[in-house]
């Protein structure tokens, strides 16, 4: 059983990294194999449309042939049981590189003859969200991306974060419409319940 679980967001060790970490012990509970790709490490860009993924008979049909740090994620992937996603909300979707992370993962898969599956595998997947937000305010953003992933794969939960800590010292900041003392209580009261739904999503993912 092999878990990847990618972080889309820019800062390491803070909240969304720490949920997938726990997520992957999760996964690791139950004796999956697991790997955590950070994005922000990478050097790479959204689909640019090339269609190789699309042309009849060759090597690269279903398969993205951009040659960069992203594709051999993205074979790892192809060839795994499990895909944990982890991103902030950032302008009201998921960040940037997340995105076009997903452009390339979901497209090569695209089948425009008919509705019938490319990818052969069976991946589970599941979405971890952190944000600044209320709870159920990106609702519709949670069904977005669960549609996207279940063209393809089987999509087993959504873990939401919210109103999560920005930083330790709001003094620092242009941070004053946050309270800072309602975020740090959040933080050792909610938080941790975050935490080991993440841990119980890991697990998910990795169970038949």
């Amino acid at each position: 059983m092999k878990i990847i679980a990618v972080n889309g967001s820019p800062r390491k060790n803070w909240n969304t990294h720490i949920l997938l970490n726990h997520a992957i012990e999760g996964a690791q509970s139950i004796g999956a194999q697991t790997e955590l790709i950070n994005l922000y490490d990478l050097d790479y860009k959204g689909c640019t449309s090339c269609l190789a993924c699309k042309i009849r008979g060759s090597k690269s049909l279903g398969h993205c042939a951009v040659n960069d740090d992203l594709k051999p994620v993205l074979d790892k992937i192809d060839q795994s049981d499990g895909l944990i996603l982890g991103s902030p909300i950032y302008m009201m979707d998921v960040s940037a590189m997340m995105r076009a992370f997903l452009e390339r993962l979901i497209y090569q898969y695209a089948n425009f003859d008919n509705n019938e599956a490319i990818f052969t595998g069976k991946l589970k997947t599941g979405f971890i969200y952190t944000m600044n937000g209320s709870a159920g305010y990106f609702d519709e953003l949670y069904k977005k991306y669960e549609m996207i992933l279940g063209w393809n794969f089987e999509y087993i939960g959504t873990v939401e974060s919210t109103e999560t800590l920005q930083v330790n010292d709001y003094r620092k900041y242009h941070l004053a419409g946050f309270n800072e003392a309602e975020r740090k209580e959040r933080r050792e009261k909610v938080f941790p319940d975050d935490c080991r739904k993440a841990y119980e999503l890991g697990k998910r993912i990795a169970s038949f």
